[in-house]
């Protein structure tokens, strides 16, 4: 797997999913799209760990910057 992602993408996707298990965990949002959020949020966790989104390769993006050689 080649990176895909960039700092900032990596930095605003980690936001978003604490942003995400702190409304779950305070109760603000519940029942189906309680779990729907953890999930995605789980999602987004990884893909920013690793570094890379497998949408990112179907649809040709990159946000990350690379060395020109």
């Amino acid at each position: 797997m080649k990176k895909n992602m960039g700092t900032t993408d990596r930095i605003v996707r980690t936001i978003i999913a604490l942003v995400a298990i702190y409304l779950y965990y305070t109760g603000a949002v519940t029942a189906t799209l309680g779990i729907v959020l953890i999930v995605v949020a789980a999602i987004f966790l990884l893909t920013s760990l690793v570094s890379f989104c497998p949408l990112y390769t179907l649809f040709g993006l990159k946000t990350c910057t690379t060395r020109e050689e």
